[in-house]
């Protein structure tokens, strides 16, 4: 079949906007509590700032010659020109959401947002005094000119640009021959809230942003000018790193010295108020040397990620009450979890689950007499870890610990570094990043002898699709097994062996790794439900992960559709796979995004009834696949397996939350017939596991 590239494959960041944009959407979602359409407004924008850093970055840097990827330099300019019209129409979007369905739905719980407005008298005087308590002595205001750069721009930091004329000038002058000047002046973002609470009045609560408290008080920060204009700008800075010679040096003093110069990164993104007149903004383009391609429109209020932090002075009946974690009875009846996993795998699914369980194990291998040595990756861990806690504490225990750090994962260096510097000194044993790779994947393992020098000794481990993050386990949907199964177990050591240097050569018989036996058995199961259809028998795959961008993947997945395989495809975030088309038939394409972040991935085949059911770290990405070290788990208990699988069909039936993914790139809700309830996937999967927990 002859199709060309361009139309087979989804442009990868454009997917990424169709993603965001459905996360958008939520916050118009009028059955959702107010509080909670709030805070979607708030991931959209978090979400938009990092795709900036880094994404958009990565197309300027291959335009500048800076980057040497995949693309050319105008494959770069034509996707920047598709990513600015889109984003651009999304912010239309955002503005017209916040500004004509959630600020009168604050209005009616009783909640005003002054926006845009001069303050009404009884709030004068507390506007005035908070201003020259408050905010007044951390102001710097700059004067700037053209040509005359004297300050520098902080990315994500919110400015305000004044425009005013001298008074004398300006009594004197005709309007249309006056001499402008510009200030530049940082919003005191560390020393003040963003949004402010007034005082009630007539039952009513009121709400000021900190920027148009600075506003109203401009003339006492110039008191010699008349005001013109004042506008909001922010800027987004190139923070990917690049690695030119990883192995050379001192590793991590590289790396110290790279998220330094994240602050002073090249232009990413330079947002200004829409309501800005051209000529103000051609002064700034020239001021500050932006160029056109750099520009994007916003409204008067920007950095809306602070939107996670707006004060709800009215309680917690405007906010979504998230179900209360779990408890799992087999596990609480045992003295021991190390008890409990020796009779049987224990499935954990975060956050219906609570963490603790966690939390539990690591605890009892700290102190447990018995256990030699524990070992365990590390990705992202929370600020005052628990988890780094009960490591610690083993370590202090006369126990072996050997912890794995990953150093390059993005955004979250800085905290991987203390935190690695902090075990060192409590005695564990710290590996650091590997040259070219990152390590990706969630494992945990435990050496623990037996009773005597003649009982046999049982390890354990935990292997899962998030990391080892407590705060992050109450958002983020994720799977995680217990388990004592011996074989998974010498296969994990392998896995640690070849982080460690020790092994270059693996050799796994159940777990799926990448960079060894992974995409080959991927490969090869894909390929065996093309060959039962073939022999008239069902062909089946249900692939659940957050992103879906391997072309040679995708191409695998074409072949099997179109050899009658019926394909589920579960992808929160980015799909490159175009469904709908000829050459991609009896493929389907579900997004979910809900209270929860899904965030686990599954990966099933039919399998002639025998059904293979794998859950991974992995998501089909390049870099997943050929550039990390990842694991892929069986599922091996039937009980287990099949609870996996009905909580899959629960997903596949959402018909609430879901979208199909068109052919046409859009979010198409799932339509429901009048006499078909309504099934909501994280509600019902709760309700679900609640049920299931009290059979163990």
């Amino acid at each position: 079949m002859d199709i060309s590239v361009a139309n087979k494959y989804f442009k990868r960041d454009i997917s990424w906007l169709s993603f965001n944009y459905r996360v958008l959407l939520e916050a118009e979602n009028k059955t959702l509590p107010i509080y909670e359409r709030i805070k979607f407004l708030s991931i959209y924008s978090s979400n938009l700032e990092e795709f900036y850093e880094i994404r958009v970055a990565e197309h300027r840097s291959v335009i500048m010659k800076k980057n040497f990827a995949e693309e050319s330099s105008s494959e770069a300019e034509e996707t920047l020109a598709e990513i600015t019209n889109e984003v651009n129409r999304q912010q239309k979007e955002f503005y017209r959401i916040f500004g004509e369905s959630i600020l009168p739905e604050l209005e009616r719980c009783k909640i005003y947002l002054y926006k845009d407005e001069k303050p009404k008298p009884f709030h004068e005087q507390f506007i005035h005094g908070f201003f020259i308590e408050e905010v007044f002595p951390f102001l710097s205001p700059v004067m700037i000119q053209t040509d005359d750069i004297r300050t520098f721009i902080r990315d994500k930091r919110l400015y305000l640009i004044i425009r005013m004329t001298k008074k004398h000038e300006a009594r004197l002058l005709p309007e249309n021959t006056k001499d402008f000047h510009y200030a530049i002046m940082k919003i005191p973002y560390s020393k003040v809230p963003r949004f402010i609470k007034l005082p009630e009045h007539d039952g009513i609560s009121y709400i000021m942003f900190i920027d148009d408290i600075i506003r109203a008080n401009l003339p006492l920060i110039f008191p010699g000018y008349e005001i013109d204009s004042c506008f909001s700008i922010k800027i987004s800075r190139d923070a990917d790193i690049y690695w030119e010679n990883e192995t050379e040096g001192n590793f991590i003093e590289k790396l110290r010295s790279k998220v330094k110069k994240r602050k002073i990164g090249a232009l990413s993104r330079f947002m200004y108020d829409r309501e800005m007149p051209d000529d103000f903004l051609q002064f700034l383009c020239k001021s500050f040397n932006i160029q056109k391609e750099d520009l994007l429109m916003g409204g008067r209020y920007m950095n809306l990620q602070d939107l996670a932090k707006f004060p709800n002075p009215k309680g917690k009946d405007l906010e979504w009450q998230t179900p209360t974690p779990l408890k799992i009875p087999y596990l609480d009846k045992t003295t021991t979890i190390f008890k409990a996993v020796k009779k049987r795998d224990i499935l954990l699914h975060f956050p219906y689950h609570s963490f603790d369980y966690i939390l539990r194990f690591l605890s009892e291998a700290a102190f447990d007499p018995k256990v030699e040595e524990i070992k365990v990756t590390q990705y992202r861990v929370a600020e005052d870890s628990a988890v780094i806690e009960n490591l610690i504490n083993a370590a202090r225990n006369g126990k072996k610990v050997t912890v794995f750090v990953e150093l390059k994962a993005r955004f979250d260096e800085e905290n991987n570094m203390a935190t690695a510097e902090r075990m060192q000194r409590a005695g564990i044993r710290i590996i650091h990043s590997i040259p070219g790779l990152k390590v990706h994947a969630k494992l945990a393992l435990v050496l623990r002898r037996g009773k005597d020098s003649t009982s046999k000794r049982r390890d354990f481990a935990y292997l899962s699709t998030g990391n080892f993050n407590e705060k992050t386990a109450k958002i983020y949907s994720d799977i995680a097994i217990l388990t004592s199964n011996q074989t998974i177990i010498e296969e994990i050591k392998q896995v640690f062996s070849v982080l460690e240097g020790k092994l270059s050569a693996p050799s796994f018989s159940l777990l799926l790794v990448s960079r060894f036996n992974m995409v080959p058995e991927l490969t090869r199961m894909i390929s065996q439900e093309i060959e039962h259809v073939k022999q008239g028998r069902k062909g089946r795959i249900i692939l659940k992960m957050n992103g879906l961008h391997d072309k040679n993947m995708i191409d695998k997945l074409y072949q099997a559709g179109q050899e009658g395989v019926d394909i589920d495809l579960i992808v929160r975030g980015i799909c490159c796979l175009v469904p709908g088309e000829p050459f991609s038939p009896n493929i389907k394409i579900t997004r979910l995004v809900d209270m929860f972040l899904e965030h686990s991935r599954i990966w099933y085949f039919y399998n002639d009834g025998k059904e293979d059911l794998y859950l991974t770290s992995a998501d089909w990405m390049q870099r997943n696949l050929n550039r990390r070290i990842e694991t892929a788990f069986p599922i091996l208990d039937s009980g287990l397996k099949k609870r996996i699988i009905d909580i899959l069909d629960i997903q596949l039936k959402d018909n609430t939350k879901a979208c199909w993914i068109g052919k046409d790139l859009q979010n198409h809700f799932k339509k429901r017939n009048n006499d078909e309830p309504p099934i909501r996937a994280q509600l019902e999967i709760y309700e679900y596991l609640r049920q299931m927990d009290y059979k163990i």
